[in-house]
């Protein structure tokens, strides 16, 4: 068997430099640690490495890294107003962009909106209210790093702007 399978198989390596994984029961008897040595290959993936039985460094490959650099503050929601429609009602345009730091991209993203209307069409597969409070974003599609989605919407007032979820990939 190979000797990395048991700790490079499937391995997501958070943001830093080195990881410790292991297991142990609940008393520390039997417990089982094994550093894991990361080098970072480009924003988002790496190469790992760790001690072998015989002393040399046994390869992972490359790794996927996960961490800060994907997460919610990964995407950046700004709400402006705009001229309004010819009846007074006020306008607002969005726009909803991947700040990724990392260069990762994102898909899935859900804002949450509480109960979103407007008076102007928004096309379905750029914004659409799925059910109270979450709103899905470019039909679920991924946005890649530095990539922006904008919308308009018209209504009396302005709507809370707040990411609820997403997918990093």
């Amino acid at each position: 068997m190979d000797e990395s399978a048991s700790v490079c198989d499937n391995l997501l390596i958070p943001a830093s430099n080195v990881i410790t994984v292991g297991d142990s029961s609940s008393t520390g008897v039997g417990a089982h640690e094994e550093r894991i040595n990361i080098f970072k290959v480009n924003q988002t993936s790496s190469i790992a490495s760790r001690p072998g039985s015989n002393g040399s460094d046994v390869s992972c490959g490359s790794v996927k890294q996960i961490g800060p650099g994907c997460s919610k503050s990964s995407i950046d929601v700004f709400q402006g107003q705009t001229p309004p429609l010819p009846n007074g009602i006020p306008t607002y345009t969005v726009t909803v962009k991947n700040i990724c730091d990392t260069g990762c991209t994102i898909s899935n993203i859900h804002l949450s909106y509480g109960w979103f209307s407007s008076l102007r069409t928004i096309n379905p597969s750029v914004f659409r209210r799925l059910s109270y409070n979450d709103c899905l974003v470019n039909d679920g599609k991924p946005l890649g790093p530095g990539k922006t989605i904008t919308f308009q919407y018209a209504n009396t007032f302005s709507y809370p702007l707040a990411v609820s979820s997403i997918t990093c990939i």
